[in-house]
Parts: structure tokens; C-alpha cells; sequence
């Protein structure tokens, strides 16, 4: 199968990045959100309805989406675990919701205190709710490549749980390498297992850059035929079972890497350079995209 013409990028930065970040205030949040959309950005995933006990950086996920000028066009969506969040969600006039499962048994009970398919079965009445609702619901799989606790992660899990989300009604599927050990063969045999059981066009990759592989990673997906990647800009995210650890792969250099190879993305790498400069001054860090910081030095900024 050929590369596909034309990625979506699902844009994760203000939540997945945010979360495992310093707290920054609404107002720079809201400042990203804004300037990834002027960037092209179609789909960001912008607020996360979860306990603030467990993710204070997301708490105040309501009043950022009260304050974002939305763009027609654009897609914003946030995490929603439980029926609690959805409402909360639905409150904040979300387009789309997720939800998170792992393909570990071992990172599902150290996060959630259950099995995969009991976390499984917690996603039925979101997925309800939202249908009842007309929103879209998109599914997470952490750990595809690697579990923090467990090693390595059988393949088999990782399909089974795809497959169980997408079967429940996700419309998407995204295949997260969540502590970024993942290596370029592995990825690919990992998504064409999954894509043997969900249709490649519901599949998506979010890869993280922990190890320094996510782009090699994404690169032996494409030719597969996957055409929806998640980013973070700036990259966005550290990881707390890694310390030091980049987080997700910068969207800056997905972009830039299918710009030069003509894939489309809609997306001005110009802007989304900015944009990931305007965020990281408010962090402790500077851009961990190797694009950003050469072209912002090319530009003595």
C-alpha cells in the first residue's frame, strides 16, 4: 500500500502535553489553542474532564474551553474516563470525547485498579451516553509497544483491545506508544496485527519520542497505508514513568518530515513553530522539537 496523500494531524499538545507539564494558567492555554488552529491545525485535543485530584494540570479544563474563540472547521475534543466527565464534557460544548484504555494488565491496574476488561466494560455507558448524544468517540490504547511495569506487551492485547473499542463504537482508534521504547519494525508489525482487525483508515498512531524513535517509528507505519498521526507541539508532555523523558513526538517535525515527502497536512509550519514558542514561555523548558529549535536559531530568537 502506498503513503497515504494527505495526514490528518489530531493535535494533542493541550492535553496529553499539558497534563505532564508545569500548571500553566487558562489564559496561556487558551493562547495555544487558539494560535494551533490559525496554524491549520484541524482536530486539537484540548481539555481533559478528569478528577483534578488526579490530573491537576486539567482542572480547570472548563473555563479554558469557555474562553477559546472556536474556529468552524476545527475539532475540539476532550478526555472523558467515566460518565461524570462526559457530562462535564458535554457542559463544555466538546465536539468529540476519548477514551483511554492500556493493552497492559499490569499499567491497567496500577492506573485504574482493574483489569483490561473491566476498564473495558467502565467505557460502555460513555460510549452510550455519547451516542444518545450524536458525539463522535474517538479510543485510546496505551502501552502498544511497552509497559512500564510489565516490559514487553503481547500483540495480541493490544489487538484485543483496538478491536473491543472500535466493536463498542469508537469511530477511531489511536495506538499510543505511551513510554516511547517502541522501535521502528516492532511498530509496523504491531499496526499491521491491528490493522487485520480494525480498518486501517479507524487506526491512528500516537508514538512518543522518549527513546528518540517516534518519527523512525512513524516513517515504517506510513507505507501501511495510516494516515491519521497525533502530535504534540513543541513536543509537548515529558512522561512521568521515564525522568527527563521527552513526550510526545513534535508536531513541528511530523510536519515538517510529510512536507518533504509532498504529503499534505494543511498545516503552516510557520505558525505551529510559533505557536510552540509562545506555550514553552511559560513552561521551565524551551521547544523539544529538533525543528523548532533549529529554525528559531536559524532566526536568532
Amino acid at each position: 500500500m502506498a503513503i497515504a496523500e494527505q495526514i490528518k494531524i489530531v493535535e494533542v499538545g493541550p492535553r496529553d502535553g499539558l497534563q505532564n507539564e508545569t500548571a500553566v494558567s487558562v489564559d496561556a492555554k487558551v493562547t495555544l489553542i487558539e494560535a494551533l488552529a490559525d496554524a491549520g491545525v484541524s482536530y486539537i485535543e484540548s481539555a481533559s474532564f478528569v478528577s483534578p485530584k488526579w490530573v491537576p494540570q486539567m482542572a480547570d479544563s472548563t473555563a479554558v474551553m469557555e474562553k477559546v474563540n472556536r474556529r468552524s472547521g476545527v475539532t475540539y475534543a476532550g478526555l472523558t474516563p467515566n460518565l461524570k466527565g462526559f457530562e462535564a464534557a458535554v457542559e463544555a460544548n466538546m465536539d468529540e470525547v476519548a477514551v483511554f484504555g492500556a493493552a497492559s494488565e499490569a499499567f491497567t491496574q496500577k492506573n485504574i485498579n482493574c483489569s483490561i476488561d473491566e476498564s473495558l466494560e467502565r467505557f460502555k455507558p460513555v460510549i452510550a451516553a455519547a451516542k444518545d448524544k450524536g458525539i463522535p468517540v474517538r479510543g485510546y490504547v496505551s502501552c502498544v509497544l511497552g509497559c512500564p511495569y510489565q516490559g514487553e506487551v503481547p500483540i495480541d492485547n493490544v489487538v484485543k483491545v483496538a478491536k473491543a473499542l472500535y466493536d463498542m463504537g469508537c469511530y477511531e482508534v489511536s495506538l499510543g506508544d505511551t513510554i516511547g521504547v517502541g522501535t521502528p519494525l516492532k511498530a509496523q508489525k504491531m499496526l499491521a496485527a491491528v490493522a487485520e482487525q480494525v480498518p486501517m483508515e479507524k487506526l491512528a498512531l500516537h508514538f512518543h519520542n522518549t527513546y528518540g524513535q517516534a518519527l523512525a517509528n512513524i516513517m515504517a507505519c506510513l507505507p501501511l497505508g495510516v494516515a491519521t498521526i497525533d502530535s504534540a507541539v513543541a513536543g509537548l508532555g515529558g512522561c512521568p514513568y521515564a525522568k527527563g523523558a521527552s513526550g510526545n513526538v513534535a508536531t513541528e517535525d511530523v510536519v515538517y518530515m510529510l512536507n518533504g515527502m509532498g504529503v499534505e497536512t494543511g498545516i503552516d509550519l510557520n505558525k505551529l513553530i510559533a505557536a510552540g514558542a509562545g506555550i514553552c514561555e511559560h513552561l521551565s523548558h524551551g521547544p523539544r522539537s529538533q525543528v523548532a529549535i533549529a529554525e528559531l536559531a536559524k532566526r536568532g530568537e
